[in-house]
């Protein structure tokens, strides 16, 4: 089906992505998986091609267009090569709409021109060790200082992309006990310097995919941040964690059906090259069918998504509706992608096949940003269930 939810200019910014992948990525991508993160340099590069500063105003070095769609772009044609820039998303669609929506004047001064060149890198820290989908649990404390000029953090974070090559830290930490009647109060945004004393990183998280994104655990002992690094209010983080989880569970929606059109696409040429019992894998009915099914489904997936990019420009993309499409948008990526890895065969196992990498890289969607049953508790919620 025709989409229209691109205009000529996401197009020629695709292209310019595009071309960019081709010849600065694909060739060195198993590299970077095989040490398990990307070499400094590409944010830098990333940073010149401007894809850092999209939707950073323009007085702070950015293009000042607003929307997530040259994002969604990216997005896709990652996905069309098979390939994982990093830490990308989280610094450009996770940490960016905090920035832009909590800073003061003096932090987007100090943060948003390193943020967009890609010198400075960004993570957020969230989940612990005991702590997943349940934030309200979240242990880290930060308390104030007796004459008030900083806080002193203590406390672990688990499965932080990004952790260990980021420059500034978004840390969501306890500033005051939670209440009787409200277990998500007196929580806080605060932005952790990676070269503050008493920040550590530990170890590097060997994961079954997304190889050269780097994973980490973080540690905090009497960690001293200048009160001057809160970012927003203190104690509304939960607030501000459920505003910008639409955008995140966006994102996993676009990603999802982006891969699975890549899977269908890789296949679709394999089984025409394949050659079994004298004829191509493609003749077969079962090939036919298979592949069918699959394009149905991402199809419809892929209309359900571009009606969220236009409901997230305009402001009218609920909490409900990305969990709707996260959940069905991921669900389709895993059942389209299994589908297309045994129609390859042995060769399907192999990590030098793009199908291989879209397997094990595509499983964590249904588990990040809420896992799937989290998804369907938001969706019951709003059925009145």
């Amino acid at each position: 089906m025709r989409r229209s939810v691109f205009t000529k200019e996401h197009d020629a910014f695709r292209a310019v992505v595009r071309d960019f992948i081709a010849k600065e990525v694909a060739p060195v991508h198993h590299e970077w998986e095989s040490v398990g993160h990307v070499p400094r340099d590409l944010y830098r590069r990333l940073g010149a091609l401007g894809v850092f500063g999209m939707e950073v105003p323009e007085e702070y070095g950015g293009a000042g267009v607003v929307g997530y769609k040259y994002q969604a772009v990216i997005a896709e044609e990652t996905a069309r090569a098979a390939v994982v820039l990093g830490s990308f998303v989280v610094h450009t669609c996770l940490v960016l709409p905090y920035l832009l929506q909590l800073a003061t004047e003096e932090q987007k001064r100090r943060w948003l021109p390193g943020f967009v060149s890609g010198e400075s890198m960004t993570a957020i820290a969230m989940t612990e060790p005991g702590t997943g989908s349940d934030l309200a649990g979240i242990r880290t404390r930060a308390d104030l200082s007796a004459d008030g000029t900083h806080y002193v953090l203590n406390g672990a974070k688990t499965f932080i992309t990004g952790g260990a090559q980021a420059d500034l830290v978004l840390v969501i930490a306890r500033t005051s006990p939670a209440t009787a009647t409200d277990r998500r109060a007196g929580l806080s945004v605060l932005a952790v310097d990676t070269a503050s004393e008493g920040f550590t990183v530990g170890r590097k998280l060997d994961k079954i995919g997304l190889r050269c994104q780097d994973t980490a655990e973080l540690s905090f002992t009497d960690v001293r941040v200048p009160v001057a690094d809160l970012l927003g209010e203190e104690g509304k983080a939960f607030g501000y964690l459920a505003t910008n989880l639409v955008q995140e569970r966006l994102g996993c929606a676009v990603e999802g059906v982006a891969q699975a059109s890549a899977a269908i696409e890789f296949t679709r040429a394999y089984v025409k090259e394949r050659q079994v019992f004298g004829k191509p894998v493609a003749a077969f009915q079962n090939t036919k069918f298979v592949l069918a099914e699959c394009a149905a489904e991402v199809e419809a997936a892929q209309a359900l998504v571009d009606r969220g990019l236009d409901l997230h420009d305009t402001g009218d993309l609920g909490p409900a509706d990305a969990a709707r499409m996260k959940l069905f948008a991921t669900e389709v990526a895993g059942r389209v992608i299994d589908k297309c890895l045994q129609m390859h065969g042995g060769y399907g196992y192999m990590l030098e096949y793009p199908i291989a990498r879209l397997y094990a890289n595509t499983r964590v969607s249904r588990i990040y940003a809420g896992t799937s049953e989290v998804m369907k508790a938001i969706i019951a919620k709003d059925l009145g269930l």
